[in-house]
């Protein structure tokens, strides 16, 4: 049973700072081989969301992501770190999980436009979600990514 949990940084424990940062390195830097800096400083100015399992006694994230503040990586605010974890793939928590995050950044931000620096062979996904490629691939830390928007809707 997966329980969501919306935090800024500081608003999450020990554990499940420690849990979401390790959950991002065994995704990002591990599986796909590509050494980068994770913590760039925009998780201050950033909404958590995370998926948890409940069914457990210690905190096991189940899948993540932040919404960046607008004016801290790019002008619109900007959804990042996307990730499910090994166990919980196949099981629909991914589009869940960009379905919560689209509707906190409408809620919080006034509907405005979001966009988003996505790996190249995930476009299809985030167009289910009203991204629209506005950019040409280009290279990040060895992994074709482009920019995506999703316009601003109605407030």
């Amino acid at each position: 049973m997966a329980e969501w949990q919306w935090s800024r940084l500081d608003d999450l424990d020990r554990q499940q700072l420690y849990e979401i940062l390790r959950e991002r390195q065994a995704v990002f830097t591990v599986e796909q081989d590509c050494p980068y800096q994770d913590a760039d400083g925009r998780d201050w100015t950033a909404w958590h969301l995370c998926s948890w399992d409940s069914g457990v006694p210690q905190p096991r994230l189940l899948a993540y992501l932040r919404l960046v503040d607008p004016g801290h990586k790019y002008t619109e605010p900007s959804i990042g770190r996307v990730l499910t974890t090994e166990s919980a793939r196949g099981t629909g928590l991914g589009r869940e999980l960009m379905r919560r995050a689209v509707a906190l950044s409408d809620r919080v931000h006034n509907h405005a436009a979001i966009r988003i620096s996505a790996q190249l062979h995930l476009a299809d996904f985030y167009r289910e979600f009203g991204f629209e490629q506005v950019s040409e691939p280009y290279d990040e830390d060895g992994i074709p990514h482009i920019e995506m928007l999703r316009q601003a809707g109605e407030p």
